[in-house]
């Protein structure tokens, strides 16, 4: 993956960071979980809280194999009782939807593919467009846009609007209308490694556990019940130090997704996700041995040839999305 960087991102970037611009995201996974035994269902599968989640309400959690590694980060959102929706990137779509399927035996509950249509409107202009007031990360509330009906939901970065896939359109619009500003996936790219963001399939993987990404804090429970690699996440919050951590460097050249990080001959691992940012330069993000510590110089081995990068703590910039 080449680095996000064009010098025509910066008046979008801008948008973002002062105003709100608009994402359209069709890079998200639906899953429709429903039932009776819903809520029982997803505590025993995932990684954070769904029993005690109050409707109107929403949850970051992951998928983990026996192991403790990551195979699916995702949102889920409690719509009723007994009813979720559950959202998570197309590349753990699959993987996801076969698991939550094969294991719900002996349960009343039924696990469905769906589609959606979702707007991100990221920066502090959202709430005016929607006229909504801030929430906590997750919390949503129905809303009828256009004539359509929706969901808005607060994240990091603003709000999602959720809409059925044929009303996305005419939602777009009025959107645009209301003063969001169309930007592209690729200037929120920038906010998102700025604010230290992992992104599953690329900063993150199934090799992976999740106090290496640095989720642990958003991610995970460790008051619920048992769940799929509960007991190695658990054994390495309380009585361990994750080997690997999620970092930030600063690049002193192109660099792109999967070069690898060296510190003499020792390899650490690999570069992530890799912007030109505006505000912050030629940053990326990327797992690395415990070796990395902020402040250490590192070699990262590119197409070109070798570079410099500095190793920094996450986030590159301050905030309350951070």
């Amino acid at each position: 993956m080449s680095p996000v960087t064009e010098p025509d991102l910066d008046a979008e970037y801008r948008q973002l960071r002062e105003e709100c611009g608009l994402v359209e995201r069709p890079d998200r996974a639906w899953m429709d979980v429903t039932g009776p035994d819903a809520a029982e269902y997803l505590q025993s599968q995932v990684t954070n809280e769904t029993e005690e989640l109050a409707t109107g309400s929403g949850v970051y959690a992951a998928l983990l194999d026996r192991k403790g590694h990551l195979q699916a980060d995702m949102r889920i959102l409690r719509l009723a009782e007994d009813r979720f929706l559950v959202d998570a990137e197309q590349v753990a779509g699959p993987a996801l939807l076969k698991h939550l399927t094969m294991y719900k035996i002996g349960r009343k509950v039924d696990v469905t593919a769906t589609e959606r249509a979702l707007f991100s409107l990221v920066g502090p202009g959202s709430f005016e467009v929607t006229g909504l007031a801030p929430g906590n990360e997750g919390d949503f509330s129905e809303a009828t846009i256009a004539g359509a009906d929706c969901l808005v939901v607060a994240t990091a970065f603003g709000l999602d609007v959720i809409c059925a896939p044929d009303d996305g359109g005419a939602v777009r619009a009025q959107l645009v209308a209301d003063r969001a500003i169309p930007v592209s996936a690729a200037a929120a790219e920038l906010v998102r490694v700025e604010r230290g963001r992992p992104r599953f399939g690329v900063d993150m993987t199934g090799a992976n556990m999740p106090a290496e990404a640095g989720i642990v804090e958003r991610a995970i429970s460790f008051t619920k019940g048992c769940y799929i690699g509960q007991e190695p996440v658990a054994r390495l919050h309380y009585k361990g130090r994750p080997n690997r951590h999620l970092r930030g460097l600063r690049l002193a050249g192109p660099a792109a997704t999967g070069d690898k990080v060296r510190l003499g001959e020792r390899e650490l691992g690999a570069v992530g996700t890799v912007v030109l940012s505006p505000a912050t330069g030629r940053i990326g993000l990327a797992i690395l041995r415990k070796e990395a510590e902020p402040g250490t110089t590192v070699a990262v081995e590119t197409e070109n040839g070798e570079i410099e990068a500095e190793v920094v703590e996450l986030p590159f910039v301050e905030g309350p999305e951070a």
